[in-house]
């Protein structure tokens, strides 16, 4: 008697990938603060909201470029 049954395959899936255009930083729009702090993996929080502020002023914009890979 032969197994109804196939092993699944593994293997990298294409969904799982993310998308390219969602790993770039920037779109010529202004950094945020918001967005300085979520590129920190942080929550949005009045604290780090403020160290965001203070990493912007000191580093400009490409303060969000240092914390992404």
């Amino acid at each position: 008697m032969m197994p109804t049954s196939q092993p699944e395959t593994s293997g990298p899936s294409e969904e799982r990938a993310t998308p390219d255009d969602l790993l770039h930083a920037r779109t010529g729009t202004e950094v945020s603060p918001e967005d300085i702090v979520l590129a920190s993996g942080k929550d949005i929080t009045p604290r780090n909201l403020e160290w965001a502020k203070r990493k912007l002023e000191a580093e400009g914009p490409s303060a969000l470029d240092k914390l992404l890979p």
